[in-house]
């Protein structure tokens, strides 16, 4: 449960139809399987303790008193078990009987709940045998509740089922169930297997997870059903907030397992203000126990959370951010009658996506591509090869292009101000920084036009930006395109080949630095990542600090396992700590950003997503990272 982790499990046991005790010995099998991996959530099919194709043998009293033994006697084996287990159950009740999920946990049955929506067409006649669940709850013996309004908690996680059709209706029981505070919902199921189906149901799943922000398991019925009509197949599914965590299909006698991280979700909901949260006394809480452990985590943990995995999503997606950075400038050029785009071009990346948006832009206004005037500014860090990959890139393009040097003007600043030019210390780099913006706003003045910003996000979460330099323009096109995937956007345009994919490649190929300290040898001195860490890992922290608020400690957990292979433990700790020192040191540089599109969830607008005291205390968030040096060599 460390760090909001619940590991879960959907099994599919290999059942006889109508003998109870021999599949809760199958059953038990699985249990046993499940505890050695640390499941604290396990959920088997529908109607399991008797099989679902029992049919006419679900009116016979021997076989309903026989599952009820046969269910006892299963939760007495769980002595001692802090996993909660969820059961198919036909239970009867003032003579009516009923498609149940009876909850347990160390060998005490919780509770039943109901299935809501009985299926009465194609191969389903539920109605035949079963009642649907009456709204509320009753007690069986005065201790076990049952109904249709059951919540199982511990601390922060909150636990309903629902069954099987229950999910496949309009109005599903679980959408009750998460407003009234369940964040993981189990679904018993009997699912036939049909052509088409399987991609079907995966959706439903991953769509009803999203629309509750909630863990969602689904345990479907495999081989020992009856083939007399119908065909089951063990189409196990394990959802979070509308991510397939987990999947398996003809997963007979076997368990489909991940991790369902809660603390995500809650942080999600408390974000969504539009989330509902009722507390109206229509539901019973079961009261649950969980032995704190730390969660041996099995599921994915993407190194890269901006870009996607997949080669032709990842081309779709830089396709549409481009689209979408493109069509926030031409409106922008639009309202302001801009008679040209100014851009400082350095041969670098995020300025040579700020060009290409600023053409994209021009070719959707059908004007010239000349109306973008791109500017190098060559000063005491100015490399040969990016200094030409900056007029070959312009070239390529078409844009206009002019080079205007700065040294004498720096020169001129420095001696205005006694500043020595052999002192490289932050006025140095800065009064660089600075000149080039004002070239830029006064030449954009000149000829009527916008300045266009380069500054990507990573830089802004870093605070990597002269204040008033490079951290102003007239429309920042990259504000919330982090470094990983500026490159990736580049890649992806110089993969088209177009007359400028030669000139990209080598971009590509060129160390990420400001070029403001003189180069050695006539190659870069002054490298990035060597100063503030890899960008990779500073993008990986980002996404969660921002997007999920996950504390230092969980991101370094979850970033060890992500780059496992690639960083040792004391590398990861080292850049964690200089991202979150400097996070909170520069937050006055994002107070004041200039306008720019927002395309993907995490960005630092003042004005929409991000508000944060400039002087805010960063000692809880250090104190909550300095808690891995416990546990932790580092």
């Amino acid at each position: 449960m460390k760090d909001g982790f619940y590991k879960v499990g959907s099994a599919s046991p290999l059942l006889k139809v109508g003998d109870p005790f021999y599949n809760i010995g199958k059953m038990y099998e699985l249990f046993k399987l499940a505890s050695s991996f640390g499941v604290n959530i396990l959920v088997y099919p529908e109607l399991s303790i008797t099989g679902y194709t029992c049919q006419d043998l679900f009116l016979q009293s021997t076989l309903i008193s026989r599952a009820m033994d046969a269910l006892k006697d299963f939760a007495m084996r769980t002595k001692g078990s802090d996993m909660l287990t969820f059961i198919g159950f036909p239970l009867s009740y003032n003579g009516k009987l009923y498609n149940t999920a009876a909850a347990i946990q160390d060998g005490r049955i919780l509770s039943f709940t109901a299935k809501k929506n009985l299926p009465v067409y194609g191969e389903f006649q539920e109605d035949r045998w079963f009642t649907p669940s009456f709204d509320g709850v009753v007690y069986l013996d005065s201790s076990i509740p049952f109904g249709n309004r059951i919540l199982h908690k511990y601390e922060d996680v909150t636990v309903a089922a629902e069954i099987c059709e229950d999910l496949w209706v309009s109005s599903p029981p679980s959408n009750e169930h998460a407003k009234h505070g369940a964040n993981i919902i189990v679904n018993l199921s009997a699912s036939d297997e049909v052509i088409g189906k399987e991609e079907y149901r995966r959706n439903l799943v991953a769509l009803q997870s999203a629309k509750l922000v909630a863990g969602y398991v689904y345990a479907d019925a495999a081989e020992g059903e009856s083939t007399t009509d119908m065909v089951f197949t063990g189409s196990n599914i394990i959802a979070e907030n509308g991510t397939i965590l987990n999947e398996s299909n003809f997963s007979s006698g076997s368990l489909t397992i991940s991790e369902i991280d809660v603390q995500r979700l809650n942080q999600e909901r408390r974000r969504m203000n539009t989330f509902p949260s009722l507390n109206d006394g229509s539901y019973v809480t079961v009261p649950l126990y969980f032995e704190k452990k730390e969660t041996v985590l099995t599921r994915k943990i993407a190194p890269y959370p901006f870009v996607p995995s997949d080669d032709s999503q990842r081309a779709s997606r830089c396709e549409k951010i481009l689209r979408l950075q493109a069509l926030g400038l031409k409106k922008r050029i639009e309202h302001t009658n801009a008679g040209k785009l100014v851009i400082g071009l350095s041969g670098g990346l995020d300025s040579t996506l700020a060009l290409l948006v600023s053409v994209k832009a021009m070719d959707m206004l059908s004007r010239s591509r000349k109306d973008v005037l791109a500017i190098t500014m060559p000063c005491f860090g100015t490399t040969k090869r990016t200094k030409s990959n900056a007029e070959k890139l312009a070239d390529a393009l078409s844009v206009s292009f002019e080079q205007i040097d700065i040294k004498k003007s720096v020169l001129q600043h420095f001696k205005d101000m006694g500043q020595s030019e052999r002192d490289y210390s932050v006025t140095y780099e800065n009064a660089q920084a600075r000149e080039r913006t004002q070239v830029l706003m006064d030449k954009a003045n000149q000829v009527g036009g916008l300045v266009i910003g380069t500054g990507d996000l990573s830089e802004l979460a870093l605070g990597w930006a002269t204040y008033n330099g490079d951290h102003m323009s007239n429309y920042a096109v990259n504000a919330s395109i982090p470094k990983t995937l500026v490159r990736h956007i580049v890649s992806y345009v110089a993969s088209l080949n177009g007359p400028e994919s030669k000139v990209l490649y080598d971009i590509l190929g060129t160390p990420v630095s400001p070029e403001l300290i003189p180069p050695k040898d006539g190659k870069i001195s002054q490298v990035t990542e060597d100063i503030v860490g890899p960008y990779e890992l500073h993008d990986f922290f980002l996404y969660y600090f921002v997007r999920f608020a996950f504390p230092p400690s969980k991101i370094y957990r979850l970033a060890r396992i992500a780059f496992a292979r690639t960083y040792d433990d004391g590398v990861i700790f080292k850049w964690l700590e200089v991202f979150i020192r400097r996070f909170f040191s520069q937050q006055f540089k994002r107070s004041c950003l200039p306008d720019g599109p927002k395309v993907g969830s995490v960005t630092f607008s003042p004005r929409g997503d991000w508000r944060m005291p400039s002087d805010a205390s960063v000692d809880v968030f250090l104190e909550d990272l300095y808690i891995v040096r416990k546990t932790h060599d580092v």
